[in-house]
């Protein structure tokens, strides 16, 4: 939890911030969560109600005074088939939250996956408590505060394109590794939180497309694509003039992938490695073998299976490989994180607790921000964790700060 010169609470699946009010002295604590949500709008009928329990439980635990959710994926990976679900969500998810002290509600959903060029799957939520003396957010078209915000829902969703009080784009096409233009970018809003003002940004970075090429270097290629596109976004807060700069929070699925040829090379010492090509490159793969002739490890284009997989992979030796965010460490700082990897879990409920064997499960969901935070923030209380680690999320399990 952290204190910001406005009573302000931060909570990233699991972070809280305090901010020093100009006005009210008493502090203003913030959650901020992120959270993929695409197996959740495919499946909901097993996933909704367990997600939003979980969610729910977790933020009337915090009990915070400002409540910002990040979403990506937002209508799920078949977005042209599950988008109607995004509607039904909204709706249970406001129900259970006006039965809380939260009177200001704000929902950003880019659904309209008709429009190429806009269309990224994000959605930014947020939730001010009755408590709040003074709650303002930005116009980023007439570059200065619209006026203190009146109780009650203002909803946004389908094409957003036109509303002022967000910031949204998509990475420019020449960014994407694969030359495929898919739902990758940012949203960005900003707050006034009695009398202190953060950009809150939610952010959806590249995927890795295939194991074996992340597994020839590090950094990989795709790895550079994530950092590329990172620091773009970031530069053009900087040098955004008209709305001027403010400290941030950025938060979402920044798609962070451990060093994948560094893992490889720790699990496979005194294995023999065995190619098995295919006739399509799609099914090639390496098989690891011990001298008894045993599998221990196989890697091919989506596979990525270890023999000893549900326990290997929650040891902390893995955070040593956790190193994407290391060269940035001068823009962005990150709490210490104690929690195994977030992703890739099972999206089977009955199986919740156990990791796909499709991917070096990675702290994919993070919530980082600016070295400036630290001049708004008013005492050094928080916590940074994971939330919904005995239950099925999806994919990716969701952080809280």
């Amino acid at each position: 939890m952290f204190r910001l010169k406005v009573p302000f609470d931060t909570q990233v699946w699991e972070t809280s911030e305090k901010m020093e009010s100009k006005g009210d002295q008493s502090d203003t604590k913030l959650l901020l969560v992120t959270a993929n949500v695409g197996s959740l709008f495919e499946d909901p009928q097993r996933l909704l109600t367990i997600w939003l329990e979980e969610f729910i439980s977790n933020a009337t635990r915090v009990n915070p005074k400002f409540l910002a959710l990040h979403l990506q994926e937002v209508g799920g990976k078949t977005y042209e088939n599950s988008m109607g679900n995004v509607q039904e969500f909204i709706r249970c998810l406001c129900e259970e939250m006006a039965k809380t002290d939260f009177v200001h509600v704000h929902i950003y959903m880019d659904e309209d996956f008709k429009s190429a060029e806009h269309f990224t799957a994000l959605g930014n939520i947020y939730f001010g408590h009755k408590d709040i003396c003074l709650l303002r957010i930005w116009n980023f078209l007439t570059h200065d505060w619209d006026e203190k915000l009146d109780k009650g829902n203002r909803i946004y969703s389908g094409n957003i394109e036109n509303v002022p009080t967000k910031e949204k784009a998509k990475f420019p096409q020449h960014f994407f590794p694969e030359c495929k233009w898919s739902r990758k970018g940012f949203m960005r809003t900003r707050w006034e939180i009695n009398g202190t003002a953060v950009d809150l940004v939610n952010i959806h970075l590249f995927h890795d497309a295939s194991n074996l090429d992340a597994c020839k270097d590090f950094p990989s290629v795709y790895c550079k694509t994530r950092r590329r596109a990172l620091v773009h976004t970031i530069e053009r807060f900087h040098l955004d003039e008209k709305n001027g700069s403010v400290p941030f929070f950025i938060f979402g699925d920044f798609n962070f992938r451990c060093d994948t040829a560094g893992v490889v090379k720790e699990l496979t010492a005194n294995l023999t490695a065995h190619r098995v090509q295919s006739v399509k490159n799609e099914n090639t793969k390496i098989n690891y073998r011990n001298s008894d002739g045993n599998n221990i490890l196989t890697v091919g284009k989506k596979e990525f299976c270890h023999a000893d997989h549900q326990l290997k992979f929650k040891e902390f030796w893995l955070k040593d490989y956790d190193k994407e965010l290391e060269p940035l460490r001068d823009i962005l700082v990150e709490y210490p994180i104690s929690f195994i990897p977030s992703y890739p879990f099972e999206e089977d409920p009955e199986m919740p607790t156990d990791y796909m064997s499709t991917r070096c499960p990675s702290w994919c969901d993070r919530i980082l921000m600016a070295p400036q935070i630290k001049d708004i923030i008013k005492s050094d209380e928080w916590k940074y964790d994971m939330i919904g680690q005995t239950v099925c999320m999806g994919d990716h399990k969701y952080f809280l700060n």
